[in-house]
């Protein structure tokens, strides 16, 4: 499975799946607007949403095999 998801804080939600191998910081936000908008489009690729709050700073992509 593929994921995306939006933090403040990329490292901290790195170790909290288990630091996946790719783990990747795909994009730095300025507006809450625009991460937004962002993880749409990465959900409409057929990544699964990663949890949501009120974190936005960054986007991040993920996989896990199952």
């Amino acid at each position: 499975m593929k994921y995306a998801g939006l933090t403040d804080e990329p490292e901290k939600r790195k170790r909290e799946r288990g630091s996946p191998h790719d783990f990747r910081v795909i994009q730095q936000f300025t507006s809450e607007e625009s991460a937004r908008r962002w993880e749409k489009r990465m959900l409409a690729q057929g990544y699964e949403k990663d949890t949501s709050g009120p974190n936005w700073k960054y986007g991040y992509t993920f996989s896990i095999r199952r």
